[in-house]
């Protein structure tokens, strides 16, 4: 017994020695490498050194790239949201228009969030949703010519489709895809092509693209459900209620009138005509050497928006045909005499952006050249100016246009003078042609937009016939312009 004890003791010794052995040696061997291989730690020394160099190196060439890119994104984040700020600023009509639009998607997904109306609709409660989707615009004349155009051809579709497929199943039942397949490509070729007409497109388009669409959905659909009555039942009723949905919160909610955007553009319009008409004259004739730049003048650049007005014009009129009576305007309302006076509107704009090339022409007339004409064009720009800025005063307020009238008369009384001029001759034989031409054709184009001013208060005087403006009989007193001759003013 003592003698496995004392052995189990010398063990234990041993063991603590040999732990005690390796933990000096394990102390002393970097001692040992670091006073008899310093060259071999110096080595290790450096080669970590170069790797943090190499790390550092590889993020400063890194990090420019992804700061530059960090503040890139920052900039356009902050130019869109600027962008839909100006764009909120510039009409709040579009906020307005985002806010009826969610009320109406909200109110329509109660048939999925309503238990019991779910029920009555299933799956089919998704049309209504899809109907305000597509059908809700931004005026009422939008909405409600799409609704309109959405629920006559569904109504329409859905009867056909129904009709059809009573067809088809009399015809047994191997018989039965082919007639409903003829009956499909029918539709669709016949609908098609009456979409090319210009009258049905116009204002149909819409229906005809649904129409097509529905029947084909519900014959089709048919072929494998018997339930062809209720599918068109639940269409039909879910389209009507997301069409009146839209209808309802278009026209009670703050209403945006197609056609009284229509009224505004067309006398917005002439009114750019008419101040850059008004400071087209002194700006022409004023010579380089006067000390100021033409190309500063921003009301001489806002005639350019006329000249792309036509697509706009048209759209607003086909919604203004679908909108109810409001304020003062008819159910029937001449909305195809406000496009004339549009079309004669962008002619004179043509004649404006043919004016605007003179100002900034390489070759100009010596101021003795210029000089000779220089009073008549001045008057009869000043006055074509007038007359359009009242032309377009008259339709704001629904008011005869009768000012214009005086404008008009004074500036044709300036064509005869000018005409005058041009025949009595302006120039010697010695004069250089090409200082004299840029003259002639800007007293040529003033003559021409005199001429489409007249145009355009003659048709404004119609519509004024038409929806019988107001009658303010002017106060006129009688005035000489600067060549003497008597021009009839408006005190």
């Amino acid at each position: 017994m003592h003698a496995c004890m004392h052995r189990l003791e010398l063990m234990d010794n041993r063991i603590a020695f040999k732990r005690v052995t390796n933990n000096f040696l394990d102390s002393l061997f970097p001692l040992i490498f670091f006073l008899f291989y310093p060259a071999q730690i110096k080595a290790m020394d450096l080669e970590c050194a170069s790797q943090e160099t190499v790390k550092q190196g590889l993020l400063a060439r890194g990090w420019p790239p992804i700061k530059g890119f960090s503040k890139h994104v920052k900039t356009k984040v902050f130019e869109f949201f600027s962008h839909l700020i100006k764009l909120g600023q510039d009409d709040p009509r579009r906020v307005v228009h985002s806010l009826k639009a969610g009320l109406a998607l909200t109110l329509v997904s109660l048939f999925y969030y309503y238990q019991p109306l779910y029920k009555s609709f299933g799956v089919s409660a998704m049309w209504a949703v899809i109907t305000v989707v597509v059908v809700f615009e931004f005026s009422v004349g939008a909405t409600l010519g799409k609704g309109v155009n959405r629920g006559l051809a569904t109504l329409l579709a859905g009867g056909l489709a129904v009709g059809a497929h009573q067809l088809a199943n009399l015809s047994g039942r191997i018989g039965e895809p082919i007639v409903l397949g003829f009956f499909v490509f029918l539709q669709a070729a016949v609908s098609t092509f009456v979409r090319f007409c210009p009258q049905i497109k116009a204002r149909y388009d819409y229906g005809l693209l649904i129409f097509i669409l529905t029947f084909s959905l519900i014959s089709i659909s048919g072929f494998r459900d018997d339930e062809v009555l209720e599918l068109v039942h639940k269409r039909l009723l879910t389209v009507l209620i997301g069409g009146s949905t839209c209808v309802i919160i278009s026209v009670l909610l703050f209403p945006v009138w197609a056609g009284q955007d229509l009224h505004n553009l067309i006398a917005s319009n002439m009114e750019k005509l008419g101040i850059f008409l008004e400071g087209f004259g002194d700006e022409y004739f004023k010579m380089p050497e006067d000390g100021e730049s033409k190309e500063d003048r921003p009301f001489l650049q806002g005639y350019k928006s006329v000249l792309d007005s036509k697509t706009n014009e048209d759209a607003l009129a086909n919604f203004a045909r679908w909108e109810p009576r409001h304020g003062r305007f008819q159910f029937r309302h001449p909305w195809r005499q406000y496009l004339k006076i549009g079309a004669l509107t962008r002619k004179c704009a043509y004649r404006i952006e043919s004016l605007n090339g003179h100002l900034y022409a390489d070759i100009q007339a010596k101021r003795e050249i210029r000089s000779k004409i220089q009073e008549t064009c001045t008057t009869i720009s000043m006055e074509s100016g007038k007359a359009l800025k009242e032309l377009s005063m008259a339709i704001k307020t629904m008011v005869q246009p009768f000012a214009a009238d005086i404008h008009i008369e004074n500036s044709k009384s300036s064509v005869k003078n000018l005409d005058t001029l041009l025949k009595s001759g302006l120039w010697d034989d010695e004069t250089d042609l090409l200082e004299v031409v840029p003259v002639a054709t800007v007293a040529s184009l003033l003559i021409d937009v005199v001429t489409c001013t007249a145009e355009i208060a003659e048709s404004v005087n119609e519509l004024a016939t038409m929806l019988k403006f107001e009658v303010v009989e002017p106060t006129v007193s009688p005035e000489k312009t600067e060549t003497g001759q008597p021009k009839i003013g408006i005190s």
